[in-house]
């Protein structure tokens, strides 16, 4: 049957319809997006607020209860019976139970011993006048909110972290540079208290100081990929399979660094476990073409982790910044034209015989793309007693 005029018009109309009708639905999903960023942000403002007046609440009745408790005004009985009579007092009060007084005295004295400021009274009496909305000192406590307390941490991060994830803290963590990292990380990925424990029995703080030199916190998001980034990789790499006396030479600098990429593709399969599980090799001298110029990678690796690529800088020497705008040039490149959309941004490894880590950190934080600079050591710089538990290369060759 033949199509007339007037079916075309009603075609195009129904069209039309169904257009407008889809940019209508996607200006509802927009104003939806923005209605529950809003309603979202005022919670997490709320609650924030609420945990700040609970904090310095506690910390001030930590401070009433060790001040009568440690120098004997009261007996071993005075915790159980005040706590009695505040549930018989105020009906449905909750988190006042003997065991919770005695966390809030402890979360007053483990903090309140250490020199977070001129004066340790003057932090306390800022604590606690924190939590009266009509103190004459607000003003001061607003100015001192973003000053550091203690490790680099401010007093406003200190009151953002729940009370049941300090005493966790507390009661794991004895280093009190390692609990202000953990505080921190609770406020920058709002970790759950599980979440918390996790962090904690896998000594993230450990892993975290002794990472390479990185700026992932910078160009890596969400922050969970930036943690995860900085777990990925070491600061010093043992490359127990090259051997510098084997290659004829007597330091890894005689080494022409080609030679050393072929020892490393030639074990491959060692360089892929001494870095991780989750990296498979895409190749060495991986070549890229772009804007009529091309671009040469010393080795090129898929992380399935951290669902992007990584490309490895090789050099023989020490670290030189002019090492880090080369392998900043080869992320952008990569990025631009062999990433696929569904994969993160390229991760770069400048990979050298030593460094300067504070140098390092502070050049590496300059460049637009995620980069780490980390070290390695050979066979033969391995201790002697280690070196004698290990097969000889002889008799290696004659097993394989």
């Amino acid at each position: 049957m033949a199509t007339t005029a007037s079916d075309t018009n009603k075609r195009i109309a129904n069209l039309r319809a169904t257009t407008s009708e889809q940019e209508l639905h996607q200006r509802y999903d927009q104003a939806v997006e923005s209605i529950k960023g809003i309603i979202l942000r005022s919670q997490c403002s709320a609650l924030q607020q609420v945990n700040r007046v609970q904090l310095t609440l506690y910390y001030a009745i930590g401070r009433y209860i060790s001040a009568h408790t440690r120098e004997g005004f009261w007996n071993t009985g005075a915790l159980s019976y005040i706590s009695e009579c505040l549930h018989k007092q105020l009906p449905g009060l909750r988190g006042f139970s003997e065991t919770n007084l005695k966390m809030m005295r402890i979360f007053y004295e483990q903090w309140a011993v250490l020199d977070i400021s001129k004066s340790s009274a003057a932090v306390d009496d800022l604590l606690i006048s924190s939590a009266v909305a009509d103190d004459p000192h607000s003003s001061l406590i607003a100015a001192l909110d973003e000053s550091p307390f203690t490790n680099n941490l401010t007093l406003s991060q200190f009151l953002q972290v729940p009370f049941t994830h300090h005493y966790l803290i507390l009661s794991k963590v004895k280093d009190i540079t390692a609990r202000c990292f953990y505080i921190s990380l609770c406020v920058k990925e709002h970790l759950s208290k599980e979440a918390l424990k996790v962090a904690i029995a896998r000594d993230e703080y450990t892993t975290a100081s002794h990472s390479l030199p990185n700026n992932f916190d910078h160009r890596l998001t969400p922050a969970d990929l930036a943690r995860k980034a900085v777990l990925a990789f070491k600061d010093e790499y043992v490359l127990d399979f090259i051997n510098v006396e084997e290659l004829g030479a007597r330091d890894i600098t005689d080494v022409d660094e080609r030679i050393l990429e072929k020892q490393i593709v030639h074990n491959i399969r060692n360089f892929i476990m001494t870095f991780g599980t989750d990296f498979t090799f895409v190749g060495d001298q991986y070549r890229v073409e772009a804007m009529g110029h091309t671009h040469i990678v010393d080795l090129l690796f898929f992380n399935r982790e951290l669902k992007c690529l990584v490309a490895i800088e090789l050099k023989t020497g020490e670290f030189k910044n002019a090492y880090l705008g080369q392998l900043n040039a080869y992320l952008t490149i990569l990025d631009d034209f062999v990433r696929k959309p569904s994969e993160n941004r390229s991760i770069g490894i400048l990979l050298c015989k030593s460094v300067d880590k504070s140098y390092a950190q502070y050049m590496v934080r300059t460049y637009d793309n995620p980069i780490g600079v980390a070290t390695f050591k050979t066979a033969d710089e391995m201790p002697a007693k280690l070196r004698r538990a290990l097969p000889d290369i002889e008799e290696l060759k004659k097993l394989l």
